[in-house]
C-alpha cells in the first residue's frame, strides 16, 4: 500500500455569506485538493499544484 503524504498548506477559507436583507450564513470553501503519483509515491497536492507539475 503507497503511503500518502499532504504536501499541500492549503486550508478551508471561512466567511460569511450575505443576503440582500443582510441575513448572515457561516460558509466555507475547501480547496481542490488530489492524490497523484509522483515518483511512485501518492501525495495530496491542489489541483493547481498538479497543473504546473505538467
Amino acid at each position: 500500500m503507497a503511503s500518502k503524504k499532504k504536501i499541500t498548506t492549503k486550508k478551508p477559507l471561512s466567511g460569511n455569506l450575505r443576503s440582500h436583507a443582510l441575513n448572515v450564513t457561516k460558509m466555507t470553501q475547501k480547496p481542490n485538493l488530489q492524490k497523484k503519483k509522483i515518483d511512485g509515491k501518492t501525495v495530496i497536492i491542489s489541483a493547481r499544484e498538479a497543473k504546473k507539475l505538467k
